[in-house]
């Protein structure tokens, strides 16, 4: 492993300006992507600031819904009281990915900037204009079962590999961050990119900011019975998600009155199913509407060679994960 320096702050803003001064310094906080890339060779810092220290750890309700802070680990934030209660969707999210282990270990801010778990990623032989822009995609012609169906590029077909990234894409998260000039809010659907042109940028954070909270709205809160969420993969635990789904309704009278719906393992970022939730306010919990509603949601839905099975996947997992939010399914 190459040498770099180490530093642990116990001030915000002094782990800031840290990283400020150096151009090839990361944040560390559980370590458990980072750590492997490292590695791995994909990531060679000069510069490791530990920010542990940092007060950004407390989970407190307020008078506009939860406050996360960016160092919460995800037990915390899956065995927290209030969110089981009042945020179960990110809960049960949480709870699907990796091993109590890590999930012991990583914390909130780190997950959002998870990097993908595709293999051309992670197999420095290979070209990845992710790791070495203008390399070339060596997925888009090679073995592409766990890419994207959506938003994807020429240069790009990598997917966004977090479970709790897709249901905070549901819940309507705003993320805090901050830098050197000053803080920020960013709506969740804003945060992470598409590749583009520039499939090495995974989100919209500037040089230096750093993730200092998460909050959810109160309004997120009252998508609280009807939850489920649906990973499917190659074998049930420790496996990331070929798709999933993050739903969550609101029913009044038999009647759906809204609808939160994302998905993971098809897209760059957490896959928001906006014209399904449209469609589905004010109709009945039925089969067929779950159908229709699944459709709608996979427009503009693009296969490669070896991912063409997700175009059924895709679609049975949206019903089924509506049906078992509702009780259709048991």
């Amino acid at each position: 492993m190459n040498q770099f320096q180490y530093t642990r702050p116990a001030e915000t803003a002094v782990a800031i300006k840290s990283l400020a001064k150096e151009p090839n310094g990361y944040f560390l906080a559980g370590g458990t992507n980072l750590v492997d890339m490292m590695k791995m060779g994909l990531v060679v810092p000069d510069k490791l600031i530990d920010i542990n220290r940092l007060p950004l750890k407390k989970i407190e309700r307020t008078p506009t819904g939860i406050h996360i802070g960016a160092l919460a680990s995800n037990s915390e934030v899956a065995e927290h009281a209030y969110i089981k209660a009042q945020y179960p969707l990110l809960a049960l999210a949480i709870n699907a990915g990796a091993s109590p282990q890590l999930r012991n270990m990583a914390t909130v801010g780190g997950n959002l900037m998870q990097r993908t778990r595709c293999p051309y990623f992670f197999d420095t032989a290979m070209p990845c204009n992710k790791r070495t822009p203008g390399s070339g995609c060596g997925a888009l012609q090679g073995i592409n079962r766990m890419h994207a169906l959506f938003g994807a590029s020429d240069k790009c077909i990598a997917v966004n590999p977090s479970d709790m990234n897709v249901a905070l894409a549901a819940l309507d998260a705003t993320i805090h961050v901050t830098g050197v000039k000053g803080p920020r809010a960013i709506n969740i659907g804003d945060f992470h990119r598409l590749p583009g042109n520039h499939p090495e940028l995974d989100n919209t954070l500037q040089k230096g900011e750093l993730i200092t909270s998460v909050d959810l709205p109160a309004a997120s809160s009252a998508y609280n019975k009807h939850v489920y969420y649906l990973k499917i993969r190659d074998r049930t635990s420790y496996a990331f998600a070929l798709v999933s789904v993050a739903a969550a309704l609101h029913i009044e009278n038999n009647t759906i009155t809204g609808a939160r719906l994302a998905m993971g393992g098809v897209a760059h970022k957490p896959w928001r199913l906006t014209a399904a939730e449209i469609f589905l306010k004010g109709k009945a919990i039925t089969e067929d509407n779950f159908k229709q509603a699944a459709q709608i949601a996979m427009q503009g839905a693009k296969a490669y060679e070896y991912n063409k099975f997700k175009l059924k996947l895709a679609p049975n997992a949206i019903v089924q994960s509506l049906k078992l939010a509702t009780g259709l399914a048991s």
